[in-house]
């Protein structure tokens, strides 16, 4: 796992962390859905990487991935590709780091709901799950949404929250987040 110093962390506010996507020509079939970069991940270049963010060991234990990611230390070139291979992509709705999704506003919330409906009408995945139901109602101002399937889609997309896997979100654990993550992949065709 990469060590960094806060000051070397701190280092990383404001820096944008691509999207991971399937290349135009391959089928993005899962869109997640994070609020935005924390300083880890804009240090590691991979999105959810903080040591304690359970994104990834709830992937595997839903057997969406079959090979443990180390995203504390960045994804490998082969990580990368694998999720590439399952039509499984990763964004967020603000793409620049904080150290806490709360130092967002809500007209960067909303912005970037307006960049993900744009992003989901190009690429057309069939789900779409936005991680976060706070920010998610930030986002698209449905007050009373709540995690799951959603009435509406986003576009073409199914559209779920799913529960954020962030260490902060402490009700939630590896188990729970796998459950969740399993039933939006499900729906999406990629995993039975």
């Amino acid at each position: 796992m990469a060590r960094f110093t806060k000051a070397e962390l701190n280092g990383f506010y404001g820096a944008v962390v691509p999207d991971l996507l399937p290349d135009e020509q391959q089928e993005l079939r899962l869109l997640f859905v994070g609020i935005n970069p924390g300083l880890w991940t804009a240090a590691t270049q991979t999105h959810f990487a903080h040591p304690v963010n359970r994104f990834y060991p709830a992937l595997l234990q839903a057997g969406i991935i079959t090979e443990p990611v180390d995203a504390a230390a960045g994804m490998s070139r082969t990580d990368r590709e694998r999720f590439r291979s399952l039509g499984i992509g990763i964004t967020n709705l603000v793409r620049h780091a904080t150290a806490r999704a709360s130092e967002l506003t809500t007209a960067e919330l909303r912005e970037g709901g307006a960049r993900l409906t744009e992003l989901v009408a190009r690429r057309r995945p069939r789900v779409v799950a936005v991680a976060g139901i706070t920010a998610y109602r930030t986002a698209f101002r449905p007050p009373k949404a709540v995690v799951g399937r959603q009435p509406e889609p986003l576009g073409p997309a199914e559209l779920w929250v799913v529960p954020n896997p962030s260490g902060l979100n402490a009700h939630e654990t590896v188990a729970s987040l796998a459950q969740a993550y399993g039933e939006v992949a499900r729906a999406a065709g990629v995993i039975d």
